[in-house]
């Protein structure tokens, strides 16, 4: 069962990536990154594991270059 400690809020995830929350809600709507939302009040929520995932994928694709 996922806790509340696997999701980050917008701004805890744009300081994890070193991007702007702005960046985070255009890569939502282009589909590059999933969210989900609180039930309670409807924030934004990006598990942990997704995040660490596209950074993974972002640095392969840098270093294949």
């Amino acid at each position: 069962m996922e806790k509340i400690d696997d999701y980050l809020q917008i701004n805890e995830a744009a300081a994890y990536l070193g991007i702007s929350p702005s960046t985070l809600r255009n890569w939502e709507k282009q589909g590059k990154l999933s969210t989900h939302r609180n039930p309670i009040n409807s924030y934004r929520l990006y598990k942990k594991k997704d995040l660490e995932n596209l950074l993974k994928s972002i640095r392969n694709s840098s270093t294949s270059k």
